[in-house]
């Protein structure tokens, strides 16, 4: 591991010099500034570990210097231990307030110095061993996902071009009779379907553009959506929408974001029993909320079908995970998922209260600009 950097800032030059001989003993790497813009260039160029700052300085004082380094994303997470000739709690509770961890009063025991920067540069460490955590373990999620992904797509493909190759054989052995070629001839075009179906949706996880965003009214998507997930379906049973939003405007790629209201949809009708072939209610509301990131609509689909098996609960949003058992099923949330939250949406799926399920989806009213959003 290479030896952590340590900015020392002092504008005297005896303090700095006293500094530099005791932690460089311990092999700590000591780099120096006598002013408040000599540390914030020093800053930008050598990214300290931890910065000694002294808070009074001539020009730009110590209190200053952190709040410029507070301000600046490159620089807000670097730890500073003030050091200062005050000891009143006023002076040390306006130093942690404007972002300083730690303080150190003058004169300095360089003994104590030294504990006080090793529990810090600890502090470092761990903070970037979690970093590293967590970076390998968005990698081996990505590589969990690529690999359920590849094996779910390959097991149902597999089994929807068996399907076809069985049909395909009934058509040869009853040629000479319309009726059943017909029916078969369907079967095998179904099939066909829910194959291009698959890797269309396969396509939209890993394609990544720019979604061109416009500003539409909500009322008019969640229609639009309903006449969707019906028409696509064959399913006539209304969807019971209480929207007191009414013609609330949001800014949103509408296809995709409409694909989304389809897919939970789908999911809810899907949540009933077979049996259940008409008495299948399914219930939409919207509410506003106000969140750090600014308004968001909420619009929550419900069901009262037989609820989130526990065998998936946890794993619901993992490609082709499905409490069905048929063939070619189980990326309707997954790619709903990752849809929305490209539009900087969310969506979770919980119990309702009383029986079934209730998936709640997140999404902005408004961008600061409309013209794209990265995927």
């Amino acid at each position: 591991m290479s030896a952590h950097k340590i900015l020392v800032v002092d504008d005297q030059p005896i303090n700095v010099q006293l500094l530099k001989r005791k932690l460089e003993k311990e092999g700590i790497e000591i780099l120096t500034a006598y002013n408040g813009q000599e540390a914030l260039d020093s800053v930008a160029h050598t990214k300290p570990d931890l910065i000694l700052l002294d808070v009074m300085m001539p020009d730009m004082d110590g209190i200053e210097v952190c709040q410029r380094l507070q301000a600046n994303e490159a620089s807000r997470h670097i730890p500073v231990i003030f050091v200062t000739a005050r000891t009143s709690k006023e002076g040390k509770i306006e130093g942690l307030g404007v972002g300083a961890v730690d303080y150190i009063t003058k004169p300095i025991d360089l003994d104590e110095t030294l504990a006080r920067v090793q529990t810090q540069l600890r502090f470092v460490q761990i903070n970037r061993e979690m970093l590293d955590l967590q970076r390998r373990l968005v990698e081996a999620r990505r590589a969990a996902t690529i690999g359920a992904v590849t094996q779910g797509v390959a097991h149902n493909l597999n089994n929807l071009l068996g399907v076809v190759l069985g049909y395909l054989d009934l058509i040869k052995s009853g040629y000479d009779k319309p009726e059943k070629v017909k029916k078969n001839a369907e079967s095998v075009e179904n099939a066909v379907q829910r194959i291009v179906s698959i890797i269309k949706q396969l396509s939209s996880l890993v394609v990544k553009s720019r979604l061109p965003l416009v500003r539409c009214k909500l009322n008019e998507v969640l229609e639009s959506a309903v006449a969707r997930y019906q028409s696509e379906n064959k399913i006539t049973q209304p969807v019971l929408i209480d929207n007191p939003l009414g013609e609330q405007t949001i800014d949103t790629h509408v296809e995709i974001f409409e694909d989304v209201l389809v897919k939970v949809l789908i999911n809810a009708w899907e949540a009933y029993d077979e049996t259940a072939a008409t008495e299948r209610p399914i219930w939409m509301r919207t509410a506003l909320t106000e969140t750090s990131e600014g308004r968001q609509i909420q619009i929550t689909i419900e069901d009262a079908g037989h609820g989130i098996d526990e065998d998936i609960r946890d794993r619901m949003f993992e490609p082709f995970i499905s409490s069905k058992h048929t063939v070619g099923v189980g990326m309707g949330l997954t790619v709903a998922r990752h849809a929305l939250r490209n539009l900087s949406g969310e969506i979770t799926v919980n119990d309702r209260e009383g029986g079934g399920s209730s998936a709640v989806i997140t999404h902005p009213v408004e961008r600061k600009t409309r013209k794209g959003l990265d995927a």
